[in-house]
């Protein structure tokens, strides 16, 4: 990607143009332009343009291809004038590209040297896997128990947290499945194994605790089949595996209370062995980061993103797993992403994740161009191919040695596609049930998103919202746009923190507010 930034004082016209052959340059001054605004180059604006959107830089006659990342987002409905505000009212979005005759594991980069002596502070789990945090997990079966556990959770923080001072809190892992479900339809398996896996992450320390509550579809012993949960030499004296399992609806619970005790009673067992845990200095290559956007405008493509992918290369250099992800937001890139993949098998792994996705859009009888929102439009981004140009940029440069399909778990260092919707929820969702342990998410409208399993890092991509949400926003990749630091500066300054965030020596705004989003169950599956 190149860019041309004209790095002028505030009180100047500032555009940015992406690449050397856009035909539009986005506005990048607070506020916007007003019309009869002379900009750099001489070129005068017919109209006003609002911050983030875009202004045509040459005529742009009716069916005339529009560029930006030097790609086309659109074509003219219109004849467009130079100097005009472009948006998506004036553009024809064009066809998906189609999934046939794709290049597959064609670039092949030079090797980027490794990044070593990079460690943090982390909690080393009996599966070798690493937490950030540490955290007791209350895992329900079905949406009915789900007010009983959260009363008994509330209870937990408040009379048995505080004698447990290693654990980091207490997180009932809530859920709409469990029954009136098609439980044996084939698809099944995605939220099944989502729930499953979710229970399995990294920052839970291997604790499985179940609240089930007796009748459901989704029992616990199909959850967690036999060999699912690793065995500790403190919870098992022998080979037997022990699954933990308060079940609202044994005789032995005599009215409500009788049930929350039972619920106390077990999560200290399991609080008891999590406060004997203490971090220990393990290597950055511990990591498992997700990485995604949400509230997404026209500087997220050229400032938080960039800086993230530069970020995602250090990571991969350190020898840590990456993920991204959003289906919807990559598919108009897909011959970007094929031609990254380290094999072939790789590469088809990609295609047969993007006709599955395909093909659940045109069931439900919509198409990619609903993908984009209200908010997206406000900020500047036209339609889904524009916003998919500055989604993949998340991803880096470094090879994709690895495609997860949604609620499976992750096995692999480097660089992954983690296939799931684009939806913000689902997405996290997806993304924790894969092993993540730290996520970085960046906003250019705004969203307070949280997830309680794990540490968001919130990017803002513009240096007005990192202003006004001073307390929300860890890291201003908006300094990129202003001239005042290099998406490099920003993508070290990511990396840095992300250690700082994963040892626990910082708490993002979100922990610090407990601003924690549900977790959203993917579920193509029938509803009974």
């Amino acid at each position: 990607m190149s860019e041309t930034l004209a790095r002028v004082s505030a009180a100047t016209p500032l555009t940015i143009r992406m690449h050397e052959r856009d035909n539009v340059a986005i506005v990048a001054n607070d506020g916007g332009l007003p019309a009869g605004t002379a900009l750099p180059g001489g070129l005068v604006l017919r109209e006003r343009v609002p911050q983030g959107h875009k202004v045509a830089l040459v005529d742009l006659p009716l069916g005339g291809t529009v560029l930006r990342y030097g790609v086309p987002i659109g074509f003219a409905i219109d004849d467009i004038p130079a100097g005009s505000w472009v948006h998506e009212r004036l553009l024809k979005m064009p066809e998906a590209r189609g999934l046939e005759d794709l290049p597959m594991a064609t670039f092949k980069p030079d090797p980027l040297p490794p990044l070593e002596g990079y460690t943090f502070e982390g909690y080393r789990n009996p599966d070798g896997s690493v937490g950030t945090r540490n955290i007791l997990a209350i895992t329900q079966t079905v949406q009915c128990v789900a007010g009983v556990t959260d009363f008994a959770v509330q209870r937990i923080r408040s009379e048995l947290l505080p004698k447990y001072p290693n654990v980091d809190g207490v997180v009932a892992l809530e859920h709409g499945y469990g029954c009136g479900v098609a439980i044996d339809a084939p698809d099944a398996i995605i939220p099944i194994r989502t729930l499953r896996h979710i229970s399995l992450n990294p920052n839970f320390g291997g604790e499985v605790m179940v609240v089930s509550l007796g009748c459901e579809k989704l029992q616990p012993e199909r959850l967690f089949p036999p060999g699912v949960i690793p065995i500790q030499d403190t919870r098992a004296t022998g080979a037997a595996e022990l699954l933990d399992t308060v079940c609202l609806q044994d005789d032995a619970h005599v009215g409500f209370m009788s049930m929350v005790d039972s619920i106390l009673h077990q999560a200290e067992v399991h609080l008891k062995r999590l406060n004997a845990r203490r971090r220990e200095t393990v290597p950055a290559s511990e990591l498992v980061v997700g990485v995604q956007c949400g509230g997404s405008d026209a500087f997220s493509g050229v400032t938080a993103n960039p800086a993230v992918g530069f970020c995602t290369d250090l990571l991969v250099r350190a020898g840590a797993s990456v993920m991204f992800s959003e289906t919807t937001e990559v598919r108009d890139g897909i011959a970007q992403l094929t031609a990254r993949a380290t094999t072939p098998e790789v590469a088809q792994a990609m295609v047969r994740e993007m006709a599955w996705y395909d093909d659940y859009l045109k069931r439900g009888s919509v198409d990619r161009s609903a993908n984009t929102t209200p908010g997206n439009k406000k900020g500047g981004l036209s339609n889904i191919v524009e916003k998919a140009m500055g989604s993949i940029v998340k991803s880096g440069s470094s090879p994709i040695h690895n495609v997860l399909s949604p609620g499976e778990k992750l096995q692999a260092r480097g660089l992954t596609y983690a296939a799931t919707p684009a939806s913000d929820f689902i997405c996290g969702t997806l993304q924790v049930a894969a092993g993540m342990n730290l996520h970085v998410f960046t906003t250019g409208r705004g969203t307070p998103y949280g997830l309680a399993p794990v540490p968001v890092i919130k990017v803002a991509t513009r240096s007005d919202l990192a202003r006004r949400w001073h307390d929300l926003m860890d890291l201003n990749a908006g300094t990129i746009a202003d001239g005042t630091a290099s998406i490099e500066d920003v993508g070290w300054e990511l990396f840095r923190l992300m250690l700082e965030v994963a040892s626990g020596r910082q708490q993002t705004w979100a922990e610090r507010w407990k601003l924690h989003n549900a977790l959203v169950l993917f579920n193509p599956a029938p509803v009974t």
